[in-house]
């Protein structure tokens, strides 16, 4: 795919806690951009995080690094919002819902004063109901207010499987849909291993996905759980996912990812924003990709938009 005709690939990064700079730091090795911006509530730790990105530049490919205020958010084709208060052990998503609300109700609009033609990517917990704000308040098209979604663990489903059948994790196909958080919806019934059905490819390896499948669907949906009691927080993971879209959208992939987006539509869902399989490039979405699922999983989907639409509602939205 050509890359899209901008004069540089910039993004700026609000929030410089391990989520903003485990997500710096990749795009810094993968070479990605040519700048990056740092923003923080605390100007000196953005200054000391540049400092410190920019040290390692021999390194890497050559890039301009800096620290600032909003300004940095001017001619960014994408503004990262990782700024937030922080999901604690016990604590669901939905429970950071009224304290992160105001946090984005207060970082849109700056952003927007000095960059209306951005690409919004919401990384802030709990995403999708932030999303649904950001988009409210901003006034951008739907297609570019996203979220890192269920990227990530759409990742770590397709790593499960791989890992039980012991074949590299980019020939497992599968999606994980709906609100990033404990209502996901694993859709099993689209699940492929190198384009062959998965009940298909259980019958001709001889190893069936039922033994392990309530294992790997507890795995997935309370994987950040599981790591938050270890070690507090999720992040070297999460920031690789949204390198990933990034890629995705300087690069002008049209790739398929399952970023947060609001349904206008799709299963019959409206005025909600949750994750999908989407094509994903330099205008941010192209389009919403609803392929048919089992009964049971689109009564899970729609589930799954009535606990996030119930926390919308929460916090007036």
């Amino acid at each position: 795919m050509q890359s899209h005709p901008y004069r540089h690939r910039k993004v700026a990064v609000i929030g410089t806690g391990l989520v903003g700079m485990s997500y710096a730091y990749a795009l810094t090795i993968k070479g990605l951009v040519r700048e990056i911006g740092l923003i923080n509530r605390t100007a000196a730790k953005a200054e000391g995080e540049a400092m410190d990105l920019s040290h390692g530049l021999p390194f890497t490919k050559p890039m301009d690094i800096r620290a600032g205020g909003y300004e940095m958010c001017r001619d960014a084709q994408i503004v990262v919002i990782t700024a937030g208060a922080s999901q604690q052990e016990g604590e669901t998503r939905l429970d950071l819902a009224q304290r992160n609300v105001k946090i984005v109700e207060d970082i849109v609009p700056k952003v927007m004063e000095h960059n209306p033609d951005a690409i919004l990517l919401m990384v802030s917990n709990p995403v999708d109901i932030l999303t649904h704000v950001a988009l409210k308040v901003s006034k951008l098209p739907p297609s570019r207010v996203i979220s890192s979604g269920t990227v990530l663990d759409t990742m770590r489903f397709r790593h499960l499987l791989s890992e039980y059948y012991a074949v590299d994790p980019r020939n497992v196909h599968g999606y994980v849909i709906g609100e990033h958080g404990d209502s996901e919806v694993l859709v099993w019934s689209r699940v492929n291993i190198a384009g062959i059905p998965l009940l298909n490819y259980c019958e001709a390896c001889g190893k069936s996905i039922d033994p392990k499948k309530e294992m790997i669907e507890d795995d997935v949906r309370n994987a950040a759980y599981h790591v938050i009691e270890k070690k507090q927080a999720t992040y070297y993971a999460i920031g690789l996912a949204m390198a990933r879209i990034t890629e995705a959208v300087l690069m002008n992939q049209h790739s398929v990812l399952t970023v947060g987006t609001l349904m206008q539509g799709e299963y019959g869902l409206d005025d909600v924003c949750l994750s999908l399989p989407c094509v994903v490039g330099a205008e941010g979405i192209d389009r919403v990709l609803s392929n048919p699922l089992a009964d049971n999983e689109k009564k899970a989907l729609q589930g799954s938009a009535r606990v996030l639409r119930k926390g919308l509602d929460a916090v007036g939205y």
